[in-house]
C-alpha cells in the first residue's frame, strides 16, 4: 500500500475508531436483552420495550461504521459503485437511527442516574430531527443530480449520526471528576459532542467550497 493509500484511509479508520465504544456499549446491551440479564431501574425501560432501542444500536452501527467508508476517496474513485450503493444502505440506517432515537427520547423515561434533564431532552430531540432532516435533503440533492449539496447535507447527517462517539470524548472529565456530575455537566458535555461534530462538518464543506472556487 501506498504513502497516498494509506493516508486516504486515516479518515475512515479515526471514525470507525470513535465508533467503536458506543458499538461496544450497544451490543452489550443487545446481549443483555437477548440474555435475560437482571432488570434494574436503569435498564427497565429497555426491556419494557426492546425493538427501539435494538433498532437504534443495529442502524447506528451500520451507520457510523459503513459511513466510515464514504471518506476514503481514492477507494471511492476506484470503487465508483461503492458509493450508490452504500449510500441506498446509509439513508435507510441513518433514518431509523434518528427516529428511533426521537422514540426513546420520547417514550422511555428519563435516567435519573445520568441527570437526563429538559435540556438534554431538548438537545436530542434536536439532534434526531435535523439528523432525519439532513439525510432528507441529502438524498433529495442527488435525486436532482446536486452532487455538491448532497455531499454538504450527508455530512451533516453522519456528523450528529457519530455523535454518541465525540460523547465519549467529551464526558472524560464526568468519569475522572465524579464532584462535577450534574444536570448542567450532562447536558453540556452531551451537547458538546453534537456540536465538536458540526463544527467539524462546517469547516470541511467551507473548505471543499473554497478548494472548488479557488
Amino acid at each position: 500500500m501506498t504513502t497516498s493509500a494509506k493516508a486516504d484511509w486515516l479518515i475512515p479508520a479515526g471514525l470507525i475508531a470513535l465508533s467503536l465504544v458506543p458499538a461496544a456499549a450497544g451490543t452489550f446491551r443487545i446481549i443483555q436483552l437477548g440474555g435475560g440479564a437482571e432488570i434494574t431501574p436503569a435498564n427497565a425501560r429497555f426491556f419494557a420495550a426492546p425493538l427501539p432501542v435494538v433498532l437504534h444500536i443495529v442502524s447506528s452501527v451500520i451507520f457510523c461504521v459503513l459511513g466510515a467508508f464514504q471518506f476514503a476517496a481514492e477507494w471511492r474513485r476506484r470503487n465508483p459503485n461503492w458509493h450508490r450503493v452504500g449510500g441506498r444502505v446509509l439513508i435507510p440506517c441513518g433514518l431509523v437511527a434518528a427516529l428511533s432515537a426521537l422514540w426513546m427520547n420520547q417514550f422511555y423515561p428519563r435516567s435519573i442516574e445520568d441527570f437526563d434533564n429538559e435540556l438534554v431532552y431538548a438537545m436530542r430531540l434536536l439532534a434526531g430531527s435535523a439528523m432525519a432532516l439532513f439525510l432528507c435533503l441529502g438524498f433529495t440533492a442527488i435525486r436532482r443530480g446536486d452532487i455538491r449539496c448532497h455531499r454538504a447535507w450527508m455530512l451533516r447527517g453522519y456528523a450528529l449520526g457519530l455523535g454518541a462517539g465525540t460523547q465519549v470524548l467529551t464526558h472524560i472529565p464526568w468519569f475522572l471528576f465524579p464532584s462535577i456530575q450534574g444536570e448542567t455537566a450532562r447536558a453540556l458535555f452531551t451537547g458538546a459532542g453534537w456540536a465538536i461534530n458540526l463544527a467539524v462538518a462546517e469547516w470541511s464543506i467551507s473548505r471543499e467550497r473554497r478548494r472548488q472556487f479557488s
